[in-house]
């Protein structure tokens, strides 16, 4: 069987493996991009992915680069002020609300919050418009064989591409990352976490508000308005078997438990959406590359869903080695270009997974004491002004 030829194969088709692809192909490299899942594109469809994702500010240009943005900001809500309650008082209710205004920083919001599926649609309909660019929806990588001048990539449909540089974003059960032998570093918390979208009375006014009390942070992030109606996405994160329970619960009840876990901050919560369910890992790999090969997103590194670290993680990661190939093009997926990717990655990634780590450990905490402990803790870097913005550029990814 002939051989195909590309500068790039993107393995996983994902939100992060298809910004790369609409990232390099803009850049003129040619791009195969594989995914053995094809997209769901539609909020309504069965698989679609109902959690949503931030853009913080420094993912912004490269999504412009990519020929992105300016399908995605007419749907994207904007995230003004982070808020953080602690409702870790006796009783279910607000005891300690901190904002973190975007204005302290610059005129520009922290970030704009988009569903993940409505992502994959405007995503794949960019790639349609790159020419340089092949999309193969359906049809996994199933083999790598590397070599110091390229790689070889075997498909699920027996195709066989020579690349340049191979990008691993399949994922956290990465195939292409087992292959090279990377191992990586898994900490599991017993927590699961809710996914869907609610509608409440009281607009959200572009706040992005996390509660915490017990079992993990209950988070509410700003959506367009959906029928007239204020919209928010939750995330609402609890152990394995309190998630069960709640997702078992019948309508009703699911939403009366969604206004005590609330604490009706926005009032009373009608569901908008069907459930998902999630697990929640932390994972990091020992190397970001190996032979003729990038790691990036959840192939590299994974976290819990708080404080839009995830794909913003990977779009840095993104930034980084679209940085490098333009810099050098001539060297490629070369040792010299993925030596200096995990150079300049991996210690930032290590620290974000660490701090997030150490975020949602302190969420799940029961006793009253450590409770009071973490409510004490919000007050004193809330309240020392270069701590607290020095918090919110650390978030951000900026200096």
């Amino acid at each position: 069987m002939t051989r195909i030829s590309t500068d790039i194969l993107i393995s996983g088709g994902g939100v992060a493996g298809l910004a790369a692809a609409a990232a390099f192909g803009s850049a003129g490299f040619s791009v195969i991009c594989a995914d053995p899942s094809p997209p769901v594109t539609s909020a309504e469809a069965e698989g679609a992915d109902l959690r949503t994702t931030a853009f913080l500010q420094p993912s912004i240009p490269v999504l412009q680069a990519a020929g992105l943005w300016a399908r995605l900001e007419p749907f994207a809500a904007a995230l003004q002020i982070m808020r953080i309650i602690d409702a870790g008082g006796e009783v279910a209710e607000p005891r300690v609300v901190k904002d973190f205004d975007a204005a302290d920083l610059s005129d520009a919001p922290f970030g704009w919050n988009l569903p993940n599926w409505l992502l994959r649609r405007e995503m794949v309909a960019r790639l349609r418009d790159l020419p340089n660019v092949t999309f193969l929806p359906g049809i996994a990588t199933s083999g790598l064989l590397t070599r110091e001048s390229e790689a070889l990539v075997t498909l699920s449909n027996g195709r066989k591409i020579c690349a340049k540089l191979v990008i691993a974003a399949d994922g956290r059960q990465s195939t292409m990352r087992e292959a090279l032998g990377i191992p990586v570093k898994t900490t599991r918390y017993g927590q699961k976490a809710l996914a869907f979208a609610v509608t409440h009375p009281i607009p959200h006014n572009n706040v992005s508000t996390e509660i915490h009390r017990t079992g993990g942070p209950f988070t509410l992030v700003p959506l367009p308005d959906r029928d007239g109606l204020p919209c928010s996405a939750v995330v609402w994160m609890e152990t394995g078997p309190e998630v069960q329970r709640l997702a078992a619960l019948p309508i009703r009840e699911f939403e009366a438990a969604l206004d005590t876990r609330s604490c009706q901050i926005l009032g009373s919560l009608t569901l908008a959406s069907r459930l998902t369910v999630w697990p929640i890992i932390s994972q990091i790999a020992a190397h970001m590359a190996g032979e003729r090969v990038a790691l990036m997103a959840e192939a590299a590194h994974v976290v819990p869903p708080i404080g839009a670290q995830g794909l913003n993680m990977s779009l840095a990661d993104l930034a980084c080695l679209l940085e490098l190939a333009q810099a050098d093009p001539a060297c490629l997926g070369s040792a010299k270009m993925l030596d200096a990717y995990h150079r300049r990655r991996h210690l930032d990634v290590q620290a974000r997974v660490t701090g997030i780590d150490a975020l949602n450990r302190a969420s799940m905490i029961k006793g009253q004491f450590l409770r009071d402990l973490r409510a004490g803790a919000l007050n004193t870097f809330y309240s020392v002004t270069p701590v607290r913005k020095s918090l919110m550029k650390a978030g951000l990814g900026i200096r």
